[in-house]
Parts: structure tokens; C-alpha cells; sequence
């Protein structure tokens, strides 16, 4: 009974702490970037997400107030049940 206990206590331990994140570049140009704009959204168990789901360059760009785009890079985080995926644009 008390390894069934400490075996559930470690795995709760690992499970909690497991997390993952990938990013990357998709678009360079020769702007400058002073100002970052970014758009995302979550799924929690890969199942439920917003109706209105909006991570374009565009939507990102309005929200740093960017009119002249210099990078655009592409952000995903996995932690235990959600991840959100963010698309982060830079300019001026």
C-alpha cells in the first residue's frame, strides 16, 4: 500500500512538471522592428477552443500597432492539458 502511495505521489509529481515549447521563424524582412504585436489562443485536452479563433499576421499586427511588419515568428506551448499556439509579429 505505501509504494502504490509514493509510486502515485511520483508520477502526480512528473506529470505536473511536464511541458514543452517550440518555436520558429516564418517571415524576415528588412524593417525595422521597435514595437511586437501578439495573437493567440489555448486548447485545453486538444478538444475545446474559442468558436472565433484568430492568430493571423494581421490580427497580431493590430494588436502591437504595427503598420510595416519586420519578423513574424510562431510560438507553441504544451503544458500537461492546454497549449496555446501565438503567432508574435515585430515592425514599426
Amino acid at each position: 500500500m505505501k509504494n502504490i502511495l509514493k509510486i502515485s505521489v511520483i508520477i502526480c509529481m512528473l506529470v505536473t512538471m511536464v511541458s514543452c515549447s517550440i518555436s520558429g521563424p516564418i517571415l524576415v524582412t528588412d524593417n525595422t522592428n521597435e514595437k511586437k504585436g501578439e495573437a493567440s489562443y489555448s486548447v485545453v485536452l486538444g478538444i475545446f477552443r474559442p468558436k472565433e479563433v484568430d492568430i493571423s499576421i494581421k490580427k497580431a499586427a493590430k494588436n502591437g500597432g504595427i503598420t510595416k511588419v519586420a519578423t513574424v515568428d510562431f510560438k507553441i506551448e504544451s503544458k500537461m492539458f492546454k497549449t496555446t499556439y501565438t503567432t508574435v509579429v515585430t515592425g514599426n
